[in-house]
């Protein structure tokens, strides 16, 4: 009676075991989100921070374009002002001038017209603008430097998962074969050397399933990071059709459209442009500035000198003659720094075409290799069925099959990779040449 009531409590523990498990499976698979790339490069953008701060930057600089053209605009202000002050006094210190000052309470408004300063309010205006529309650019380099990131990231954890259900298949493979070699020793059909062989692949692709996982959940991590979240997500990938062309002949084309498309070089180009304008402005500080002033105003409460009211308007010519060489190193400054902005495009578009040659080359290979991949992965698979024919026909020893077996873990592994590594040579291609948008 104790046998079979320890028998059944032993059922019942190890049917509520399997129950617990297969709800934290279903639980597990539940939380799971399907995630494609399209989705991913959506969500790195709408949560990553870089991309915020590349837009504010844009809306900063656009500001600076209405603070600079204000000097173009007319400036308008209120004056109150409430004098005590001893009949008759002037203010005879501080100054060459030796004005009376008179008891009064007077309300007036002041208008200033800027007329023109010969081009030099509008040369910083333009150098604004050219810079408000360097920022821009700037921001969407940032854009296209994160879409590459995510999509490193996601095909790095295709790329993991893949290998995962290699390693899994390839430790389902040497199980089997373990087992069916430890019946044929428990036979006496086989020694136990062909037993230990047949051990030790088993542990090694266990080893390789350790390793793969451990690569995927890293992979994961990273991925879950670039996107925004402080926590590691649950994604299941889903992978699209790929690029599966071939790549362009000739990369001076590709090279042409970087130097057209790249927003870094478009963003330098507009900074130079700035640079130049800027120096324009500084050259014409030398210019003469002429403006308008019109003041009107009352004094309801005064002393019987002054009269009720007051108005005036005049045109001001201020021309500068000499101010200890400021003006010549202002100008010689916006010169050298305009020159060094050039250099630096010049130096951006030498890097451009380095690089999309080097992606280029890189695309070229990688497609190459996939038909030697699958080539190769074709001859190990042909390779293991002979190998395991003559182990099943005693032919040849385990040593043969476990080096086939070996052979075709590496092509799978191999191709797998290349796989992945085409369509992201294919991504990185469009990076450089700036069609990453």
């Amino acid at each position: 009676m104790r046998g079979r009531t320890a028998w059944f409590l032993g059922a019942v523990v190890l049917f509520c075991s399997v129950a617990g498990r297969a709800q934290g499976q279903a639980d597990a698979a539940a939380k799971q989100v399907t995630l494609t790339l399209a989705q991913a490069e959506a969500i790195a953008l709408k949560n990553n921070p870089a991309i915020t701060e590349g837009r504010l930057r844009t809306l900063v600089a656009q500001e600076f374009v209405r603070e600079q053209r204000s000097a173009l605009l007319p400036n308008a202000s209120v004056n109150l002002t409430g004098v005590e002050s001893n009949p008759g006094s002037r203010v005879a210190a501080g100054g060459l001038n030796n004005p009376v000052v008179y008891p009064r309470a007077a309300e007036g408004a002041v208008v200033s017209q800027l007329i023109t300063d010969f081009g030099r309010t509008a040369n910083l205006v333009s150098s604004a603008r050219y810079q408000a529309e360097a920022e821009s650019q700037n921001e969407a380099a940032t854009r296209a430097q994160i879409l590459l990131a995510v999509d490193h990231a996601f095909y790095g954890a295709l790329e993991t998962q893949a290998l995962v259900q290699v390693a899994e298949q390839t430790v389902e493979a040497r199980q089997a074969l373990a087992d069916k070699v430890s019946a044929l020793t428990k036979a006496k059909l086989k020694s136990d050397l062909d037993l230990s062989f047949a051990n030790v692949d088993l542990s090694r692709a266990k080893l390789l399933l350790l390793e793969a996982k451990n690569n995927s959940e890293t992979s994961l991590a990273e991925l879950s990071a670039i996107l925004g979240y402080p926590d590691l997500q649950n994604f299941k990938l889903v992978e699209e059709p790929g690029e599966t062309q071939s790549p362009e002949l000739d990369p001076l084309p590709l090279i042409q459209v970087a130097l057209r498309q790249r927003p870094e070089a478009n963003a330098l180009r507009l900074e130079e442009q700035s640079a130049e304008k800027f120096s324009r402005a500084e050259h014409d500080l030398w210019r003469p500035t002429i403006a308008g002033l019109g003041v009107v105003g009352e004094a309801p409460a005064r002393d019987d000198h002054i009269p009720n009211w007051y108005g005036a308007a005049g045109v001001n010519i201020q021309i500068p003659l000499f101010n200890g060489f400021l003006n010549n190193a202002r100008a010689k400054t916006a010169d050298l720094q305009t020159a060094a902005s050039h250099q630096r495009l010049l130096n951006l578009q030498n890097n451009l075409a380095r690089d999309v040659r080097i992606a280029w080359q890189d695309s070229n290979r990688a497609y190459q290799r996939l038909t030697v991949t699958q080539e190769l992965r074709q001859q190990a698979d042909l390779a293991l069925e002979l190998a395991q024919s003559r182990y099943s026909l005693g032919l040849s020893s385990i040593v043969e099959f476990s080096q086939a077996e070996l052979q075709k873990t590496e092509a799978d592994i191999t191709d797998t990779s290349a796989h992945y590594e085409f369509q992201l040579s294919r991504r990185m291609l469009r990076y450089v040449t700036g069609d990453l948008k």
